[in-house]
């Protein structure tokens, strides 16, 4: 930690309103550049990473990545008739008026890409021996909301990964439909989030005129409003939920935050686009399409909105910045550096407090930094036959002998 620029910070930023933007800023993991923009800073740079990773993981079982452009010609937003619907878009304009006389052209900043992959596709004049198809990206997305708040959970630049897929009729893009509703599944579970995230009805939007699916997971903070039909299993968005759910019995009221979103585009951009494959007898049929996105940028703030105290953050192991958070006592910095070397050789992600400061500021940090265990060096732990463990937001703490904390961490 002596040599990480960015430190740990005590005061929270003044306009914070969730807690996620608070504690991100105050562990070091974020900073903001403006409202609904912000930098990843080494440690959250490492957990958006890891969760990303794991994104990957599973939508490489469903399709092939691929990285299109952020910037689109406005004749492609025009052709679908969204640049005048979608009221978050964002476009360029030339900067000052000697790049205006240079080059005054305008183009979109993409919210999403279903004007972007419709076309690419096209080009590759497949048949119906090719389909289905699906491709998918990791990228940076922009969004005019017009109040960016609670941190990187709303924000006009994001990280999302958006899968799309290319179907010879309705039965195959529901057949698969259904398969990427249980990778995402997993994924939340791979995330520490599965338990608590819940497949809901919303209103299908710019996408469709048939209900879109939404992951939600259960959040006191969260910004939307989930009544759960208890005799159905079925979950509705306050936007679609039937007439009188609300005080009713049969269905539980509860706060979420989105996770993640699916919708069944059928024919709607493939029809913008007169994109149709050739079937088995040689005629031309229309191409039947989804879209399948998960905001990797909004996760880390979800993550930390369900997983904190009073002290900071408490990261699922999954995407934590690092396993372990290593803090030698100044008796024992020697010792540490033994139990570092050892660790890291044996894969163990270690974050090493080594600054020269009171063992109650680097305990604090470690809390508020929430990495899953706390390793701590010292001759009073050493004299009882180890190293202190504990588990973050455990109270219990444990002396291990040193030649075991390997296998303990590992």
């Amino acid at each position: 930690m002596s040599q990480l620029a960015f430190q740990p910070v005590k005061t929270p930023p003044k306009d914070a309103e969730a807690i996620s933007h608070k504690l991100l800023v105050q562990a070091g993991f974020i900073d903001q550049v403006m409202a609904g923009v912000f930098t990843f800073l080494p440690l959250g740079l490492r957990v958006l990473t890891k969760i990303e990773n794991i994104v990957r993981e599973e939508m490489d079982k469903l399709g092939t990545e691929i990285l299109m452009p952020s910037l689109a010609p406005k004749q492609l937003w025009e052709k679908t008739g969204r640049i005048e619907t979608v009221d978050v878009l964002m476009k360029t304009s030339p900067a000052n008026k000697a790049a205006e006389e240079k080059h005054n052209a305008e183009y979109i900043l993409n919210s999403t890409h279903e004007e972007l992959v419709t076309p690419l596709i096209m080009k590759q004049n497949l048949s119906y021996k090719d389909l289905p198809l699906a491709v998918y990206q990791i990228q940076t997305k922009f969004r005019n909301e017009p109040r960016a708040k609670s941190g990187i959970m709303r924000t006009r630049e994001f990280r999302m990964k958006d899968l799309y897929s290319f179907h010879t009729d309705e039965a195959d893009l529901k057949r698969y439909y259904e398969v990427a509703k249980e990778s995402y599944k997993t994924i939340y579970q791979r995330l520490g989030i599965g338990n608590d995230t819940y497949i809901s009805l919303a209103s299908g939007g710019d996408f469709t005129k048939d209900y879109s699916h939404e992951f939600q997971t259960r959040c006191e903070s969260g910004e939307d409003t989930i009544y759960l039909d208890k005799e159905t299993g079925i979950a509705y968005n306050k936007e679609v939920a039937p007439t009188g759910a609300e005080g009713s019995d049969r269905f539980e009221e509860f706060r979420a935050s989105e996770v993640g979103n699916i919708f069944p585009l059928n024919t709607k951009f493939s029809e913008a686009f007169d994109y149709y494959y050739t079937d088995k007898d040689g005629g031309k049929k229309i191409v039947y399409m989804g879209s399948y996105g998960i905001g990797t940028s909004r996760l880390v703030g979800v993550i930390v909105e369900k997983f904190h105290d009073d002290k900071g953050i408490i990261w699922p192991e999954n995407v934590a910045p690092f396993r372990v958070s290593l803090i030698s006592m100044n008796d024992a910095a020697e010792k540490a550096a033994e139990i570092y070397d050892v660790l890291t050789a044996a894969g163990v992600e270690v974050l090493w407090d080594d600054r020269d400061l009171s063992a109650g500021v680097k305990f604090a940090d470690a809390d508020l930094i929430g990495n899953p265990y706390r390793v701590v060096v010292g001759q009073k732990s050493l004299a009882l036959g180890g190293v202190e463990l504990k588990k973050r937001g455990e109270e219990e703490m444990e002396i291990v002998a040193v030649e075991e904390i390997v296998k303990r961490l590992s």
